[in-house]
């Protein structure tokens, strides 16, 4: 997979490096949120495989066994019969492997009972690093959870994309037109901040200017009905 090494790429990496090689009796919770669509998935992704972290995204309709199962699919592990003897297993092979555990759309886990107590568990039974990933509203949810909240080392927000990194996004995804930066400055102000809408506009571009001939971008040559908005085409 290739990421392009973006703002948030690096301020994850930094986080989960803290997490990893953190001072003995420092916790080794970290929680990264932020709006939809400042890429906090691809970078997670991206760093879960730098750094042989577990990963797991949750869904709205898990329980805590369906949670526990999961994380010992992502393990390579068979999951107990019971909550309880599969909290076992897992924080056993944490605390053997001492590799992160990442659980992504965390803010799932909030709204079901007893769902953040038993990530403390893995945790604390474990002291292997975790972090939490979640929208832009999820160190409020946690407020609410002392015993986790007051765990956590690092709280890492996603920062909206940059005309830099609109720039590096360009040479994965738009890597045969050479972009003028009016032009990449305007879709970032199109964004509002989101790292997805940068990157559909960019293969959009790319597309459009592949139909037309054009091998050089320019804001004279940007065809703004070809550029995605985040509205309907015939919103007002």
């Amino acid at each position: 997979m290739k990421v392009a090494p973006i703002n948030n790429l690096n301020l994850v990496s930094v986080a989960m490096e803290r997490l990893i090689n953190r001072q003995d009796g420092l916790p080794g919770l970290g929680v990264y949120y932020g709006p939809s669509g400042f890429g906090k998935t691809t970078t997670t992704v991206a760093v879960a495989i730098e750094t042989r972290a577990y990963y797991v995204q949750m869904r709205s309709a898990w329980s805590k066994k369906t949670l526990l199962e999961k994380i010992c699919s992502e393990m390579s592990l068979q999951a107990a019969r019971t909550v309880s003897a599969s909290l076992d297993v897992i924080c056993e092979q944490l605390a053997a492997s001492q590799r992160p555990l990442i659980i992504d759309e965390a803010d799932f886990a909030v709204t079901k009972a007893g769902m953040v107590e038993l990530l403390r568990d893995i945790y604390e039974g474990s002291q292997a690093p975790l972090m939490l990933v979640g929208e832009e509203m999820l160190p409020n949810k946690l407020k609410k959870f002392e015993r986790f909240h007051g765990r956590v080392l690092n709280w890492v927000p996603a920062q909206p994309v940059s005309l830099g990194d609109a720039q590096l996004l360009a040479e994965i995804y738009a890597p045969n037109l050479e972009i003028e930066e009016p032009v990449l400055k305007e879709l970032v102000a199109l964004s509002h901040g989101s790292v997805r809408r940068v990157t559909v506009n960019l293969v959009n571009i790319a597309e459009n200017a592949m139909v037309r001939g054009i091998t050089n971008m320019t804001l004279n040559d940007l065809d703004r009905t070809a550029l995605y908005q985040a509205k309907p085409q015939n919103a007002a």
